[in-house]
C-alpha cells in the first residue's frame, strides 16, 4: 500500500454529486469509482496567510489548498496530513461541508487508494461467526443518519499556558456533519457477540510509519458498543466520504472525541479481556480529575482514556480584535455543542463575564450536533471590550470560567472570550 508522497497533479477519482437520500453501492462508485489520490510530501508554497489569534509565536499558519477533495484550510502539517478549518467556515452554516472539515491523521502511511469492489469489513474476536462484508453488504443493511460534532481532543491547544508539544491547533480542529450508516450493534449482531465479550476494538488501513510503532487502534466498552447509536458511516453530508475523513467507512462515536472515530475502519475485534494496547492505555490518557486539570509539573495524577466531550461555544462572526464604531449595537452569532449531550442554553457576557443574557438559539439538529446561536450587543461605549460566550447543557454541565491545563493539551472548553475595540 503506498503512502502519500506522489505527484500533486493527480486528482482524486472523486465528484460531489448531492444524493438525494438514496445511497446505493451504485451511487457510492459513482462519487468514488475507485478512490485514488496522491499528495505532496511538501505543499507548494502558499500564497496566503492566516495568523491565529494564539498567545505565543508563532502565530501564523499557511492557507493550502493542495490537498484533494479539499478547498481552503489551514495548514498545520503536511504528513501526516493536519489540516484545521478555518472559523469563518463555521458561520456558514451548522453543517460544515466536506471539502472543509478538518483532518486529523497519525500515520503518514495512509492509502493512496481503495477500490470498493474488494474493500472488506472483517468482524472477528469473541464471536460466534467471523464476518467479512463487502460495501454492498453494508449498504444492503438498515441505515440511519445522525447529526454529530467530530472534535479532536487536542482541538485549541494552542492556546494552553504554559505551552505543550503537539499541534498547535486553533479552534477549528471540529466539524459538524450529517453521517449516513448503519448501527454498530447490527453488526456485531450479524456476527454474534460471545457471553464474556467486554471491549470491541477498531482498526483502520493507516499504518505506522516504522515496523515497532504501535498500529493506531481505539476500543469501547461493550455496551458502549452496542447501544446503537454508535454507527459505521458510509457517506457524509449526503456524500461518500471523502478519502482524507475516512473513505470508505468511519467509525462514528457520538459525544465523545475524535480520537475514537477510526477512519478507513477495516477491522473490528470483539475482545474478552481489558484492552491494552499503545492507544488506549498510554496515548490519549487524561488526569482523572474534574476538567482533566492539572498544575504545570504535578506528578502522581491517575490517568484515564479520554472519553466524552464537555459542552462548548464559539463566536462565529466577531473575530479577535476587531473595531466597531462607537455607539452602534453589534450583531453576534456562532456555534455551540453540549458535547454528550443537547445544548440547553448559550449566554452572552458584554463585559468579560460580570453580566449574561441568553442568546437565541437555532434550529435543533439533534443532541449531538452544532447549534446556531445569536445575540446583541448594545452600543458600546469607546474603548476595548471583552465579549464572552457560554454554553450549559442539559446534564447542568457549564464551561468553566477558567482554563484547563494538562500535559497533552486535551479538552479545553473554557469560556470563549474575544477583545474588541469602539472607536
Amino acid at each position: 500500500m503506498n503512502g502519500l508522497g506522489l505527484n500533486p497533479n493527480r486528482m482524486a477519482h472523486f465528484t460531489k454529486s448531492a444524493l438525494g437520500g438514496e445511497f446505493t453501492r451504485r451511487s457510492l462508485l459513482a462519487q468514488a469509482g475507485i478512490a485514488g489520490f496522491a499528495l505532496s510530501s511538501i505543499p507548494s508554497l502558499a500564497e496566503e496567510m492566516v495568523k491565529l489569534p494564539l498567545p505565543s509565536e508563532p502565530r501564523e499558519r499557511p492557507i493550502t489548498h493542495d490537498f484533494p477533495q479539499k478547498g481552503s484550510m489551514i495548514l498545520q502539517r503536511a504528513r501526516p496530513p493536519l489540516l484545521e478549518t478555518p472559523m469563518e467556515v463555521f458561520d456558514r452554516g451548522v453543517f460544515t461541508p466536506n471539502d472543509q472539515f478538518y483532518v486529523r491523521w497519525h500515520w503518514a502511511v495512509i492509502p493512496n487508494s481503495v477500490d470498493v469492489n474488494t474493500f472488506r469489513l472483517s468482524v472477528r474476536g469473541h464471536v460466534n461467526q467471523v464476518l467479512s462484508l463487502s460495501i454492498q453488504d453494508i449498504l444492503r443493511m438498515p441505515r440511519v443518519d445522525l447529526a454529530a460534532v467530530n472534535q479532536c481532543s487536542g482541538n485549541s491547544r494552542g492556546f494552553f499556558l504554559p505551552r505543550v508539544a503537539g499541534a498547535q491547533w486553533g479552534n477549528g480542529a471540529m466539524g459538524n456533519a450529517k453521517w449516513t450508516g448503519v448501527p454498530l450493534k447490527d453488526v456485531l449482531d450479524r456476527a454474534g457477540v460471545k457471553p464474556g465479550a467486554v471491549r470491541v476494538r477498531f482498526n483502520g488501513l493507516d499504518q505506522a510509519v516504522v515496523p515497532d510503532a504501535p498500529d493506531f487502534e481505539k476500543s469501547l466498552d461493550i455496551d458502549h458498543a452496542r447501544d446503537a447509536e454508535v454507527m459505521i458511516a458510509f457517506a457524509m453530508n449526503d456524500e461518500a466520504l471523502p478519502l482524507l475523513n475516512g473513505f470508505p467507512l468511519r467509525l462514528i462515536v457520538p459525544g465523545w472525541y475524535s480520537t475514537y472515530w477510526v477512519k478507513m475502519l477495516s477491522d473490528i475485534e470483539v475482545l474478552d479481556k481489558p484492552d491494552d494496547n499503545y492507544w488506549m492505555a498510554v496515548a490519549y490518557t487524561i488526569p482523572d480529575t474534574p476538567y482533566a486539570n492539572i498544575t504545570p509539573g504535578q506528578t502522581g495524577v491517575k490517568l484515564i482514556p479520554i472519553n466524552r466531550m464537555p459542552p462548548r461555544s464559539f463566536f462565529t462572526n466577531v473575530a479577535e480584535g476587531a473595531s466597531f464604531p462607537t455607539g452602534t449595537s453589534i450583531p453576534v452569532r456562532g456555534v455551540a455543542f453540549g458535547g454528550d449531550t443537547s445544548v440547553a442554553k448559550v449566554e452572552l457576557s458584554p463585559d468579560g463575564g460580570k453580566t449574561w443574557h441568553p442568546t437565541t438559539l437555532g434550529k435543533d439538529y439533534g443532541k449531538y450536533s452544532f447549534r446556531q446561536w445569536e445575540g446583541n450587543v448594545s452600543p458600546l461605549a469607546k474603548g476595548n471590550h471583552s465579549l464572552t460566550v457560554r454554553c450549559t447543557n442539559l446534564a447542568g454541565e457549564m464551561q468553566p470560567d477558567a482554563a484547563n491545563w494538562n500535559g497533552s493539551g486535551f479538552m479545553r472548553n473554557v469560556v470563549e472570550t474575544v477583545q474588541l475595540t469602539a472607536t
